[in-house]
């Protein structure tokens, strides 16, 4: 086996990963829906009705608002999307291409809460932009737009449905009917599949001019084959070249999450401000292109890429939405539920919108059922207790605490290993020049 060659399959792995995977849940939606949110065919919405929970099994998936996605699919034509003034609450409309780059912002921060219109096309695309409508270029013809709409509990839901009710795609002229994604060769061997993918989805989805010179490199390893699959009957050699690169690039992957290597660490937190800078190509209505926003190393880039797909499919850039992850307490030890831990907040974080903090388990990064159904704690929990001085203590631990005050502030884990993830909504300076610092896990038992 050529190390050479299997390294530049590990590499390959690694580029893939983002694309592979995200269209592997864009078809998971189309044919199965998502826990709440029901099967939709493409350019049509789905809209959840409750905020998520266990059932909801996607990456990282948040309990803060209610969603509406829609995939996209722009080879036949254009569509005209209908936004409804929401009154000044809090929504975005989040538009990712094939490749998992965030391209495209509609919502209260980006563009305000009043109603508007806006014309989706396809790489492809010329015409005429309808009166009153601005245009959203789509890198890729296939896409996801992902609705978040600010949910305050049960007693809200009335007002968001009216909204996700107003929101509406339309094709624009006479068009087919949207034919989907390009099947992969389903007799291509299990443990060559990814291959067989990647190969089928870069083809009919070309990435960023500037990342066509790294896909060339992969030409020894048949992605760049048109026709019949390569992998149907893979020389031993290649094939194994292909697996073990498949099993080091996931390996790199899951390592490089774990030890916070795309983000800085602060008190264990890894502070994933920029974990969604790496498109670097495309940016329409409400994204913000300037330096500080965009990753200057390209092949740093596509790591991060990778790891914001793994571990946060679908986030927000750090403007619209801060993420922070943790895996370690405030010694170094991985965070498990069978002990207890306090989080002490002096002050909470600073945002214009909300914050919240979501336990997940390991891992899939999937809600933890629990008694309590509580899924997050954040700003807006009923019943909080604050200190005397301000300060908001949260417990962290899989048994429900014995004191009442440490009950009320209660964040339910798993019995394993868990990852909670600290959001901020519409964060504020102090959250990206360090003025603040979200506090370590504290390990009482």
């Amino acid at each position: 086996m050529s190390a050479e060659l299997q390294e530049l399959a590990a590499k390959a792995w690694v580029y893939g990963f983002p694309l592979v995977f995200d269209l592997d849940q864009v078809n998971r939606f189309v044919a199965e829906g998502m826990g709440s949110l029901d099967a939709a065919p493409f350019n049509t919405f789905s809209h959840a009705r409750t905020l998520a929970g266990p059932q909801d099994t996607f990456v990282s998936v948040n309990n803060d608002t209610i969603y509406s996605i829609a995939q996209l699919d722009l080879a036949h034509g254009p569509q005209l999307l209908r936004v409804p003034d929401s009154g000044g609450a809090y929504y975005v409309l989040q538009f990712v291409d094939a490749w998992t780059n965030n391209f495209a912002y509609v919502g209260k921060r980006a563009t305000g809460t009043a109603a508007g219109r806006y014309l989706l096309t396809g790489p492809e695309w010329s015409g005429e932009v309808p009166a009153g409508a601005t245009r959203i270029a789509c890198p890729t013809s296939a896409g996801t737009i992902v609705g978040r709409w600010a949910c305050d509990g049960e007693d809200d839901l009335g007002r968001v449905r009216q909204l996700q009710s107003a929101l509406t795609l339309e094709p624009v002229g006479d068009q087919d009917l949207a034919e989907g994604l390009p099947a992969p060769d389903p007799n291509v061997p299990d443990d060559l599949r990814f291959w067989e993918k990647l190969r089928v989805y870069s083809q009919a989805y070309p990435p960023a001019p500037q990342d066509l010179v790294v896909q060339q490199a992969f030409a020894p390893l048949g992605l760049l084959e048109t026709g019949p699959s390569p992998y149907l009957e893979a020389p031993p050699d290649l094939a194994s070249v292909l697996t073990a690169g498949a099993e080091a690039g996931h390996r790199s992957l899951d390592t490089a999450l774990k030890s916070g290597a795309s983000g800085t660490v602060v008190n264990g937190w890894q502070l994933m401000y920029h974990a969604f800078d790496y498109n670097d190509d495309f940016f329409e209505v409400g994204t913000v292109d300037s330096p500080e926003w965009r990753i200057a190393d390209r092949s740093r880039a596509l790591g991060m890429r990778a790891g914001a797909a793994r571990a946060g499919l679908w986030g927000n850039h750090g403007y619209e939405a801060a993420y922070a992850p943790v895996y370690h307490d405030s010694d170094g030890n991985e965070l498990s539920g069978e002990h207890t831990y306090t989080l002490t907040f002096a002050p909470t974080p600073p945002v214009d919108a909300f914050w919240s903090i979501t336990m997940y388990d390991l891992p899939d990064f999937f809600l933890v059922d629990n008694p309590l159904d509580r899924y997050s704690i954040g700003d807006r929990t009923p019943g909080l207790v604050f200190a005397d001085d301000g300060s908001l203590t949260i417990t962290l631990s899989a048994a429900a605490p014995a004191d009442p005050a440490a009950r009320a502030n209660w964040l339910p884990t798993p019995a394993g290993g868990f990852r909670p993830l600290l959001r901020m909504y519409s964060p504020r300076p102090p959250v990206f020049d360090g003025t603040f610092e979200i506090p370590p896990f504290v390990r009482t038992t």
